[in-house]
């Protein structure tokens, strides 16, 4: 691969990678940590993730037991997790917080399975404007005569092998969480 696509590679990544992340917040009917990756709680004035603040574990399947290193947090999380878009009740003991998921509806998982989709189909679409900007760059060093004709064409040619790389890597997400979804 040629040095001067590494950027356009490095932007793809970063698209995907992204991808990847929001689906580690879709649950998908088992608990996972990771759907409060993005909550943040008041910690003496600072937004700080849960995790720090907080024992996160997965005791059974479908809960989740979040024990705060203070007692004083444990209404902080409460509110946090009320506020987000969780849609989850929290129950609290006073000392430690347990979040139950629900089996998720015939329709939920279709909503989801729907979001999943469009999460991916942005993905791809930040993944073809990239190549766009590659191709457009390139364009402008063939008309600048600091590549040839001959290599311009080589180097679209490495860009859209990449762009197909990388698309199909997001395909396979999409059909890997649309699985998981779907899988009661």
């Amino acid at each position: 691969m040629d040095q001067r696509l590494n950027v356009y590679e490095e932007r793809m990544k970063k698209s995907e990678s992204n991808l990847l992340e929001e689906y580690t917040t879709i649950r998908a009917g088992r608990a996972n940590p990771h759907v409060l990756d993005k909550i943040r709680v008041d910690y003496y004035g600072t937004p700080t993730v849960i995790q720090q603040v907080a024992n996160v574990t997965v005791p059974e399947a479908r809960m989740i037991l979040i024990q705060p290193w203070e007692a004083s947090m444990v209404k902080e999380i409460e509110k946090a997790i009320l506020t987000s878009d969780l849609g989850l009740n929290p129950t609290n003991d006073g000392k430690a917080i347990r979040l139950v998921f629900p089996e998720l509806t015939e329709e939920r998982r279709k909503d989801l399975v729907k979001d999943v989709k469009k999460k991916g189909e942005q993905a791809r679409v930040a993944v073809r404007n990239i190549r766009r900007d590659a191709n457009d760059a390139l364009k402008k060093m063939s008309k600048a005569n600091e590549i040839s004709e001959d290599e311009e064409k080589q180097l679209m040619d490495q860009v859209q092998k990449m762009t197909d790389k990388f698309i199909a890597n997001i395909d396979k997400a999409v059909d890997d969480k649309s699985k998981e979804i779907l899988t009661v």
